[in-house]
């Protein structure tokens, strides 16, 4: 389900206001930053991940890497800070526009 400009840009805007739920430290991409995206998207359905300086991966692979893993959108990728979006399977709380 890709996302069209209007909803990513809604996204954004309710994505300002968060606080980075995950941070990718110094071991880049592991199995545990996966579930711990991947529980955190469940629970909040938009979620921000903070990229630290030290990561050996470029932001832009692994942004892409983690979208794919947890089966999610990558909403916005600004500096180190990435945006991801999943809906809840039963229960959405954030309504997408047309």
């Amino acid at each position: 389900m890709p996302l069209n400009g209007k909803q990513r840009r809604h996204l954004r805007a309710l994505g300002h206001a968060l606080d980075p739920v995950v941070q990718v430290g110094k071991l880049g991409l592991t199995e545990a930053l996966v579930r711990a995206l991947d529980e955190a998207l469940t629970r909040h359905e938009l979620v921000k991940v903070r990229i630290g300086g030290e990561c050996p991966v470029d932001r832009h692979t692994l942004g892409e890497e983690l979208a794919t893993a947890t089966a999610s959108e990558l909403a916005q990728l600004l500096g180190r800070t990435a945006l991801y979006y999943r809906r809840h399977p039963k229960k959405p709380r954030i309504v997408l526009p047309e």
